[in-house]
């Protein structure tokens, strides 16, 4: 019986050499860790020379399709099976960049993402839990990465950085008396 949810088998982070930043499988296509890097390694080498510098570019690559994205010096990948909607992985994909690019104040670059890989890596976790596509709300995912409630003053993209400081130390208070 076929599944009418759509899945993602991966998404990965990679530097400008291909080198792993931040990956996440969902699939078993590739349980192994060097099954990965093979094609974490075949993918990037597939993509390198096109320019997917402004929009996002959808490629069909080893039976799945894979939709990516360069800015700076990474390089951001989503992969659906063969079968699977492109705009679907688009939007997945878009939601990732603009979730990491709210949650690091525009500063996506690969020395940023791994000063702040913590944040990257609940990025992955806010949007695809298992394969399932739980949300593509930039906003709402940046929200539920910093644990702010959907119902706060400001989103975090229009905070001050003393605004956010005097948020975190009033949070910190409140779990404390907790």
């Amino acid at each position: 019986m076929e599944s009418s949810c759509p899945l993602i088998k991966n998404i990965l982070i990679l530097d400008g050499e291909g080198k792993r930043i931040a990956v996440k499988y969902y699939s078993s296509d590739w349980s192994t860790p060097s099954s990965q890097a093979a094609f974490e390694k075949s993918v990037f080498t597939k993509t390198q020379r096109t320019n997917a510098r402004g929009e996002a570019e959808i490629i069909m690559f080893d039976n799945v399709i894979t939709v990516f994205k360069f800015v700076s010096d990474l390089h951001f990948y989503v992969t659906g099976s063969q079968d699977e909607n492109e705009l679907i992985l688009v939007t997945v994909l878009q939601a990732l960049f603009d979730s990491i690019s709210l949650l690091l104040r525009n500063a996506v670059e690969k020395k940023t993402v791994l000063e702040n890989l913590d944040l990257a890596l609940l990025t992955l976790d806010e949007i695809v839990d298992g394969g399932v596509i739980l949300e593509t709300e930039a906003n709402v995912i940046a929200s539920r990465v910093t644990m702010r409630g959907a119902d706060s003053d400001l989103p975090l993209s229009e905070q001050t950085f003393s605004q956010a400081l005097a948020s975190a130390k009033e949070q910190l208070a409140r779990s404390l008396l907790k």
